[in-house]
């Protein structure tokens, strides 16, 4: 087994044997999209409107939740410093740490998606533009989140801190994420959204592990 794999079956066995990823974000996720209706009333058509925004800030929040465990919990008991030394270089390492967080966080979210859109009364044609956007966005929050986990590594109960430093960079994939689908229920074309979405992640995942590994070095200093 190569390092990266077994490091990628490490943090995947933490974050399941935890519970703090895929069942806390989940649950979440679920308990805000089912609030909806309650809020707003069960009239179709409104729930329709909000249905595209609702689904993509859910998804948001939840993956927010266990960012701030990303890094914090290596640093606590050392083990992050063994990683620094380890032959892999440190930008693999936080790529693998926010693939395995969104492999337990966004992908669920994007498993129950659909199930949700019946709740607030998603248009059919949206239902498989609904699955695409997540799919190919999702990947850029649990990334874009690893720059702030890195960033609020040392400081103790960071998780305020570090929700507003990923907010800002979450905003051009949550409008472009939300439009897509609203223009998939609306009839109208989802492609030029959905490739602008795409940009944005591919620019994520190249540019995001050299941001968070600088971010690590100075912390680990």
């Amino acid at each position: 087994m190569s390092a990266a794999t077994a490091l990628l079956a490490r943090e995947l066995q933490l974050a399941l044997r935890s519970g703090g990823g895929a069942g806390l974000g989940l649950a979440f996720f679920l308990i805000v999209v089912l609030l909806v209706p309650l809020g707003i009333g069960p009239d179709p058509a409104r729930l329709a409107g909000v249905a595209p925004g609702t689904l993509w800030i859910a998804a948001l929040l939840a993956c927010l939740l266990s960012l701030d465990r990303l890094f914090q919990a290596d640093a606590e008991d050392g083990a992050l410093d063994i990683l620094a030394l380890s032959p892999l270089p440190l930008e693999a390492i936080v790529a693998l740490k926010a693939l395995a967080h969104w492999l337990t966080t966004g992908l669920p979210l994007v498993a129950v998606a659909p199930l949700l859109g019946v709740t607030l009364s998603l248009p059919t044609p949206a239902f498989a533009w609904l699955v695409g956007a997540l799919v190919v966005g999702t990947p850029a929050l649990s990334f874009l989140g690893a720059i702030g986990a890195a960033v609020t590594v040392g400081i103790r109960r960071g998780g305020l801190l570090l929700s507003i430093l990923v907010l800002p960079l979450y905003l051009p994939t949550l409008i472009f994420g939300a439009r897509v689908v609203t223009a998939a229920a609306e009839g109208a074309d989802p492609v030029p959204a959905l490739l602008l979405l795409a940009g944005i992640t591919l620019f994520v995942l190249a540019a995001a592990p050299f941001a968070a590994a600088a971010a690590l070095r100075i912390n680990l200093r």
